[in-house]
């Protein structure tokens, strides 16, 4: 004879063990907020007795018709995107924000045509969605507007409706070029992120350059450019190389193109990080001293630009402030609240010891 099924515990029997309401147990779970510490502790601890999980996910998503989930769509493949540290730390500071109110994040890869693919998109579980430096007409952008998603966008692009953060990726171009100016220097080079040009990688023209799907590239590349034909260098003398990626082997091979051109360049220009990062292993490889024959500049900030020898140049951009403003932006939206005017955080030149004067 078989001995009787024990029940599984419930909610309800969790409320009928502590003596308080359903309502109590769940706010234990879900809004902590809304309960003394000692009652939670209370509730967490005969529900554990009974070996009670927690309200079930599922059966209360098909209660508020909400998943719990926020869609975080990236450009690129999670390979490159996580050997990213500026992504890194966005999405942390991103995270920690929705994780107040119980949201958690569902990683949707990109590398099909500037971001994910539509279908990831419309099959995705997600009360809302964040587009991570998209490119300008990302199918992925249409599956949004066929779902009716609220829609925060970092940095790029821009779409009416949107919500936007980012960063004021001119100015800062701008002030990379000016410090080099101011250095001396007369000969540049510039190493791009990808633009999605045909065929992906290698030289780009300065009109390609300012064509590219990436507002950021958009943006920093006129700052660039014209700072320096503003003190009277022609844009045209400039070698501009397109990487394929933000992966350091891959960017290290663009580098000493753009080291290998005649005249060499005695400043490069990059647009992160990790390139100029990959543009001091090149110098190394060829043996130019830098600062003594070449200077390098990067832009970001990351941890690792202190640490690089000689250490990093850069343009500073508020990378956890920028994930916080997403992730306030997301709660506002999910919450019903209008997020206001899109944010533009401000960026700082910040001068290490890999830029120098010119040579000779």
């Amino acid at each position: 004879m078989h001995a009787p099924r024990k029940r599984k515990p419930t909610l309800d029997s969790v409320a009928e063990a502590v003596g308080v309401s359903r309502a109590t147990v769940s706010n234990a779970f879900n809004r902590p907020d809304q309960l003394s510490a000692g009652l939670r502790e209370d509730v967490l601890r005969v529900a554990a007795e009974l070996g009670y999980p927690g309200p079930n996910p599922v059966a209360r998503s098909l209660a508020t018709s909400r998943s719990g989930a926020i869609a975080f769509m990236l450009d690129t493949p999670l390979r490159a995107a996580f050997s990213d540290p500026a992504l890194s730390i966005t999405l942390d500071a991103l995270a920690t924000e929705v994780d107040r109110e119980g949201y958690a994040l569902l990683l949707i890869p990109g590398g099909h045509d500037g971001g994910p693919r539509a279908e990831q998109v419309l099959a995705a579980q997600a009360d809302l969605a964040v587009a991570y430096s998209l490119a300008d007409g990302a199918p992925a952008l249409d599956a949004v507007r066929q779902r009716g998603l609220p829609l925060v966008v970092i940095d790029q692009p821009m779409v009416a409706g949107a919500s936007v953060v980012g960063i004021d990726d001119r100015g800062g171009a701008a002030a990379a070029a000016a410090h080099l100016l101011g250095l001396g220097h007369r000969r540049f080079g510039i190493l791009s992120a990808q633009c999605l040009s045909t065929p992906r990688g290698g030289p780009l023209s300065v009109e390609a350059a300012r064509l590219s799907r990436f507002r950021d590239n958009r943006e920093r590349m006129c700052g660039y450019l014209d700072t320096l034909a503003a003190a009277g260098v022609d844009p045209h003398s400039v070698p501009i190389w397109e990487t394929s990626g933000l992966s350091r082997s891959e960017a290290q091979l663009s580098a000493l193109e753009v080291l290998g051109a005649d005249p060499r360049p005695t400043a490069v220009l990059c647009m992160s990080d990790e390139l100029a990062i990959a543009t001091l292993s090149a110098a190394r490889q060829l043996g130019l001293a830098v600062p003594g024959e070449l200077s390098v500049i990067g832009f970001d900030d990351t941890a690792e630009a202190n640490w690089t020898e000689p250490a990093l140049s850069t343009v500073r951009q508020d990378l956890t402030g920028k994930g916080r403003a997403a992730g306030r932006m997301s709660l506002d939206l999910l919450a019903g609240r209008p997020t206001g005017t899109p944010v533009v955080l401000g960026t700082e030149l910040v001068v290490r010891r890999s830029t120098g004067p010119a040579p000779g």
